[in-house]
């Protein structure tokens, strides 16, 4: 069944499995060739917006940060139209100056993963996009101050470091994280960002710290203390969408996201599998460069 595209949408994370306002619900379950997303995505209206929403561990939050299947959850949004992503996931901290419940819109990545599969493309079909910079500046921006004007304590910039999981971090690799520079802790925003940047969507995380992972004396990282403030997060989060979203879906995409795959594909036309191309359909579209 076709739809109509949707241009936004909304990837919640932990504590994250239902926008309560999402108006005029409609559940698509998406068939990709990468096999199922993470749940049916959930497409409504809120504060007049056209969105999708897709709650990354389930609904029922089944799956294990390694268990995510990438690849179908943005095949998926992009299939529908998608064109930028606001997604949402909950974080340590590793700085005293992002206090739990503060959010973070980081602006660069350090990958620690090894289990995930972080392309769209191979079996014939070659493609290497820039990711200097991980993440949709224009969006984090417009996001920032959305949860500024909300007064929801708010930190730009700064480098998230993905971890696999699903066990919280040693004190050891916390201290080194630390003296890395690194800003936040998390497992999820890759390979989503890297997905994205192939699928040329916007891509900007709002990190919502739970923890001060476990470098902090006395204030090791739990899953009590995770869960005792998932909820307050999960409150702000589905203001911040509210307040966002009108100024977000209206705003022109003049950033690099909408042409990250011009000159990226290495690949010929003539020399693509017919096989592969059906499969990167939404992915690659006309591109032939």
């Amino acid at each position: 069944m076709k739809h109509m595209p949707v241009r936004i949408a909304v990837i919640g994370g932990s504590g994250l499995y239902r926008m309560k306002n999402l108006r005029n619900l409609t559940e698509v379950r998406v068939k990709t060739p990468f096999g199922d997303p993470s749940d049916a995505v959930f497409i409504g209206s809120l504060s007049g917006v056209r969105c999708a929403f897709l709650p990354r561990h389930g609904r029922a939050h089944s799956l294990l940060p390694s268990e995510l299947n990438g690849r179908a959850n943005i095949w998926a949004l992009k299939s529908l139209g998608v064109e930028r992503i606001l997604a949402f996931g909950a974080v340590g901290s590793l700085k005293a100056s992002l206090a739990p419940r503060h959010f973070v819109f980081p602006d660069q990545l350090v990958d620690k993963t090894h289990e995930r599969a972080c392309t769209f493309f191979g079996e014939g079909v070659v493609a290497h996009v820039a990711f200097s910079h991980p993440f949709c500046a224009d969006l984090s921006g417009r996001l920032l101050r959305a949860a500024r004007r909300l007064k929801i304590p708010s930190h730009r910039g700064g480098t998230y470091a993905c971890m696999e999981g699903p066990a919280f971090s040693t004190k050891a690799e916390s201290l080194l994280h630390r003296r890395l520079g690194y800003s936040i802790i998390g497992m999820t925003a890759v390979p989503e960002a890297k997905l994205a940047r192939e699928a040329e969507i916007c891509y900007a995380p709002v990190a919502m710290v739970t923890d001060y992972d476990c470098w902090k004396e006395g204030e090791e990282v739990s899953t009590e203390k995770v869960l005792s403030v998932l909820g307050a997060n999960a409150e702000n989060a589905q203001a911040l969408i509210a307040a966002a979203l009108p100024e977000a879906a209206a705003a022109p995409r003049s950033c690099p996201c909408a042409s990250a795959l011009r000159n990226a594909v290495m690949t010929p036309r003539e020399a693509m599998p017919e096989a592969t191309l059906r499969k990167l359909s939404p992915i690659i579209g006309g591109r032939r460069n």
